[in-house]
């Protein structure tokens, strides 16, 4: 079983330790604003388990990748718990000839099968995904 510290630091900042030793600073204080908020992370987690997703794919599929920048955007619930409702995930790629029928695979690859951080949002908000090649 994986585990993580959440330490309480002071106000409503926390140091987080992950199970890979990585530790990082969170912040609830929006003020203050010294690190993300626990919220932000998920949304930045899709981000980053899809990309890495779409990154390995397209590297199997020998598609000459060379910029790749996700942009996920998100609605919250107004009434507590304040659960992401609805998400919109917007993939920006760059590379030497990228096959677009490979590029929609390799997300749709993700979305559906290997990105844990998408199956686990998805049991509340909805998920938009979308994307755009721009050459190099």
């Amino acid at each position: 079983m994986q585990q993580a510290t959440i330490t309480w630091t002071e106000g409503e900042q926390f140091r987080a330790t992950g199970p890979s030793g990585h530790t990082l600073t969170l912040d609830g204080d929006r003020q203050r604003n010294s690190g993300p908020g626990p919220m932000e992370l998920l949304i930045m987690g899709l981000g980053a388990c899809s990309g890495i997703d779409v990154v390995i794919i397209l590297k199997k599929k020998r598609q000459n990748l060379k910029r790749l920048e996700i942009r996920v955007e998100g609605e919250r619930a107004s009434d507590p718990p304040t659960v992401w409702t609805k998400l919109k995930v917007h993939f920006t790629l760059a590379g030497k000839d990228l096959n677009p029928k490979a590029v929609a695979h390799a997300i749709e690859l993700s979305r559906t099968k290997y990105c844990s951080v998408a199956a686990t949002l998805s049991k509340t908000a909805e998920i938009e995904w979308s994307h755009s090649i721009e050459a190099v």
